[in-house]
């Protein structure tokens, strides 16, 4: 069976140690660690991570031999500003734009957020998939771990 291809931004590695998102993080993670999902990454995780909790950081590092780095590639860059002209979001949280443009642009097949504002939200999803198909990229699914994690 094929793994999927998963971008996880930052707020996953942070959920582990959030009392709302430890469960679903930490399942997901742990699927993760039995080779369920293809987990990549990007300097834009990296930064953020910085920032975070020392617990955070070190979660991270433990994880991190097991994903993929992409680039921050001038395709990636384009395809966030054209998320920030269509105002899907505002240039105060590009950052944000720039993971929904790293993980379509690196052909991942679905995001894993907890940003219910920016990023994981009914109608921002469906303004990014109408910017990628017009840019003629895929369109990506967008989920919490809470709805990609297996209970069996």
């Amino acid at each position: 069976m094929k793994k999927i291809r998963v971008y996880v931004d930052t707020s996953v590695f942070g959920g582990v140690f959030d009392e709302v998102f430890r469960k679903a993080s930490s399942i997901f993670f742990a699927q993760v660690k039995l080779n369920s999902f293809e987990v990549v990454i990007s300097p834009t995780v990296q930064n953020e991570i910085s920032l975070a909790p020392q617990q955070v950081q070190n979660y991270y590092a433990e994880l991190l031999p097991s994903a993929k780095i992409i680039d921050i590639s001038d395709e990636a860059l384009k395809l966030r500003d054209s998320y920030l002209s269509a105002k899907i979001i505002s240039k105060k949280y590009s950052n944000d734009a720039l993971h929904v443009a790293l993980a379509t642009v690196s052909g991942c097949s679905l995001i894993v957020s907890w940003n219910f504002k920016h990023i994981v939200h009914f109608d921002k999803i469906a303004l990014y998939n109408a910017i990628n198909i017009s840019e003629g990229y895929q369109q990506i699914s967008i989920y919490s771990p809470l709805e990609v994690i297996s209970y069996e």
